[in-house]
């Protein structure tokens, strides 16, 4: 019997050490994810700065660093607690496969970071996007999401699970490659709209877009609604020729699309626009 609570409890140990390991690497990629973004894309290109998408704080940049410097210290504060997460499992990555452990759960962490980033920032609270100068900020949000985001977490789960077994190896890559080359497709989405003349161009607005922004866009365009579904957030519009249609993303769209490239999923819908159903207005 002590022989088993002997063994019991080595077992334990390892098993916690084992999760001090993951956790360390989840924070250390999660962090330095953060640090990557704030660094390169604040600092280095000044694509956007953390509240760039928010009226009240775009034109003030002293309020603009300040919220980047905060970002930057809440990840070192999870950078530091991943290094002491590490310290305190640093026996666990002597072990053998301990450090394919730590880069698998940190290629997660990182990958994470920018999953959470885009959901939450981009489109969920929409206090920035990657690009706030593009006319397809969309097109790059899933570029970026699909490069730092899916790419590195999917290969960090494939090497937590440990090296493929002989004879599945070519299976395992060519699973990962089939997945990467699919959701290469999604940035195609966002690319803006050329549709044929007289074709309607369909519009999803993000979560919180007001109809007054949605009709200013329109109006500007000089173009008229054909149809829109009960919640006005999915419309279809018929533009004159000379239209940009990208011109909405600076109007709370999401997705506009009706071009020639059928990897934009709402290319396969087009509204009838032969004649205008009761209800539609023109502006």
């Amino acid at each position: 019997m002590q022989t088993t609570r002997s063994t019991d409890r080595s077992g334990t140990g390892r098993s916690l050490a084992s999760a001090g390991l993951a956790s360390a690497g989840l924070a250390l990629g999660f962090g330095l994810g953060g640090f990557f973004d704030g660094i390169l894309l604040h600092q280095v290109l000044q694509w956007h700065h953390l509240l760039s998408a928010l009226e009240d704080a775009r034109g003030d940049i002293r309020l603009l660093i300040l919220t980047d410097g905060l970002f930057h210290l809440l990840m070192f504060a999870v950078t530091a607690i991943g290094l002491l997460l590490l310290w305190r499992a640093r026996r666990r990555f002597a072990d053998e496969g301990g450090d394919r452990q730590l880069l698998a759960h940190a290629l997660l962490g990182f990958g994470g970071w920018h999953i959470i980033d885009a959901l939450l920032s981009h489109w969920i609270l929409g206090i920035h996007r990657i690009r706030m100068d593009s006319s397809v900020p969309l097109a790059w949000d899933l570029g970026w999401l699909l490069v730092f985001g899916l790419v590195p977490a999917l290969f960090g789960w494939q090497l937590r699970r440990g090296p493929p077994r002989r004879g599945m190896r070519g299976g395992h890559r060519g699973t990962v490659m089939l997945v990467i080359l699919t959701l290469a497709a999604a940035p195609i989405a966002g690319l803006p709209a050329s549709p044929a003349s007289g074709a309607a161009t369909m519009i999803v607005f993000r979560p919180g877009t007001t109809p007054a922004q949605a009709s200013a866009g329109l109006s500007m365009l000089g173009g008229q609604l054909v149809w829109s579904n009960s919640g006005d957030t999915v419309w279809a519009v018929r533009l004159p020729d000379d239209a940009d249609a990208s011109d909405f993303y600076r109007h709370g769209a999401l997705l506009v699309s009706n071009g020639m490239l059928a990897a934009g999923c709402l290319n396969w819908f087009r509204a009838d626009t032969e004649s205008t159903p009761a209800g539609a207005r023109s502006f």
